[in-house]
């Protein structure tokens, strides 16, 4: 199996509220929102624009994702 880490290159964490800041400060589009919750959880309650691919289902969906843009985790 692939290492998730070895998949992305690795940013210091950020809080939510640094979260905010950067979707604020950057147009939509210029970056990826991934939910990696399960799809229950998506449906309950998610950040607008996020694109839910569950953690399972990570390794075999990268494709959907653009390696052009910087990807925000959660």
């Amino acid at each position: 199996m692939i290492s998730l880490k070895r998949l992305f290159t690795p940013l210091a964490s950020l809080d939510a509220d640094q979260v905010r800041e950067y979707i604020a400060s950057h147009p939509e589009g210029s970056y990826t929102l991934l939910d990696v919750r399960q799809p229950t959880e998506y449906k309950k309650e998610h950040i607008p624009g996020a694109k839910l691919i569950p953690l399972p289902q990570l390794a075999d969906s990268l494709s959907q994702l653009d390696p052009e843009k910087p990807t925000i985790v959660y």
